[in-house]
């Protein structure tokens, strides 16, 4: 896989849109990478290790905004039509289209703490209509090291504090809703939708915390 051809396709070198692209990623991948080498991920009945997929992370977190360009984001000189929200679903189906659908989920799936399909609905959030959960290791730890950067130039090569992190993920939280009205059980809404116990943006940050951070410090 040649990352920087495909970064190449949609980014041009020596533009401020390249370079703001380039300055997250690479602080992306670096956290993802450093997460993942260190962490002793242990199953829920805590016999087994999950050992993370060194060399998929450090592809995916270089792609994870591949589908920003194609957004209305002037702040980050992107010049496209789509809202923000978008670009995580434009990001898969462009990988998607190159063959790479597993780097593609990584795309969808990063935005906030994850989109529930709950979420979508609820908010009427301009997404199409499937959860956009990391639902992988790798998944979730290129989520949770994303939010440490933002890509705005004024904060750049600055990393965030669990506290802002936070407190950016309850905001998230407060702007939307996350329950729906009660259904019929029979109804085809209830059976596409894939409940989840932690619903919000917050309590997935803060169960990611406990998982990559505080678990790597008690194993020490």
């Amino acid at each position: 896989m040649d990352i920087e051809y495909i970064i190449n396709q949609y980014y041009k070198k020596g533009t401020k849109l390249y370079d703001i692209f380039m300055d997250h990623a690479d602080k992306v991948r670096d956290k993802s990478i450093d997460i993942a080498s260190r962490i002793a991920h242990v199953t829920q009945d805590f016999t087994s290790n999950i050992k993370p997929d060194i060399k998929f992370i450090e592809e995916a977190a270089m792609l994870h905004d591949i589908g920003i360009f194609m957004t209305n984001s002037p702040s980050i000189y992107c010049i496209g039509k789509y809202p923000y929200i978008c670009h995580g679903f434009l990001g898969r189906e462009l990988l998607d289209s190159i063959g790479f659908p597993r780097h593609g989920l990584v795309s969808e799936r990063h935005t906030g703490a994850g989109i529930t399909l709950e979420n979508i609905i609820v908010n009427s959030l301009p997404l199409p209509h499937r959860d956009m959960v990391p639902v992988t290791i790798e998944e979730e730890i290129i989520c949770f090291a994303d939010k440490f950067y933002s890509k705005k130039p004024k904060y750049a090569g600055v990393e965030k504090s669990l506290d802002k992190i936070m407190e950016e993920m309850r905001k998230l939280d407060e702007q939307n809703s996350f329950h729906l009205p009660i259904c019929n059980k029979n109804s085809n809404l209830d059976k596409k939708l894939h409940y989840n116990n932690t619903r919000t943006h917050s309590e997935r940050f803060s169960g990611w915390v406990k998982k990559f951070l505080y678990n790597q410090l008690s194993n020490k």
